[in-house]
């Protein structure tokens, strides 16, 4: 008898610009996904993401929530983006019902994290640090967040007309086009997540990174 298993995880926790992307891949197959060799996201080349995406979305269910900068910002008046990320995981596993859901954990207590998930769920949860290395749902997950961030990044870049890189703050390439963002225009362009202390620096006066 077939299990329904689903992975969930997320991209863009740690970026300053950009979305904030989780994303949930549901199988009652999970060999099936197994033998795509899924993995991490992080080890995995942009094109080869591209490809098991591609694979991904022919063989399981998939739900995608997104969070723009802006939302991002205004949500985090209120709340941590632990709390925020606990309630997309919520929602995720809420429309997929599976079974089993294995989940990355972005508690530094996974077993925290597993047990919040469970008083709002009433599926089997196994919360993990780096689950994306360990279960094929959750590596499936990890890719799909990937990808859609990745996507998104580049229509931000066409819409800036700039290279600004990943979005992450330790990419040079991010660091250069938001100091000369803020040295041309003196406020953060679009996109950028001005709850991050390193934006609240800048606009303080301070330097930026």
């Amino acid at each position: 008898m077939s299990v329904r298993i689903c992975g969930v995880d997320e991209a863009g926790k740690g970026a300053v610009m950009g979305p904030l992307v989780i994303a949930g891949v549901l199988t009652d197959d999970e060999e099936r996904l197994r033998s795509l060799n899924v993995r991490d996201s992080k080890t995995l080349s942009k094109r080869r993401r591209e490809e098991l995406f591609e694979r991904i979305k022919e063989i399981c269910e998939i739900k995608v929530v997104e969070i723009p900068a802006e939302e991002l910002d205004e949500r985090m008046r209120e709340k941590t983006i632990n709390e925020i990320l606990l309630e997309s995981y919520i929602e995720i596993l809420s429309e997929m019902t599976p079974e089993v859901a294995y989940v990355d954990s972005v508690d530094v207590r996974e077993e925290r994290f597993g047990g919040r998930l469970s008083e709002a769920l009433k599926c089997r949860i196994i919360s993990k640090h780096r689950a994306d290395s360990i279960y094929p749902p959750v590596s499936a997950a990890s890719i799909t967040a990937k990808v859609i961030r990745d996507r998104r990044i580049e229509e931000i870049k066409r819409e800036l007309g700039f290279d600004i890189g990943s979005g992450y703050p330790a990419d040079p390439k991010t660091r250069e086009f938001l100091e000369r963002w803020f040295r041309e225009h003196r406020e953060p362009p679009p996109h950028v997540r001005t709850s991050w202390k390193t934006v609240k620096r800048f606009l303080r006066g301070s330097s930026l990174f």
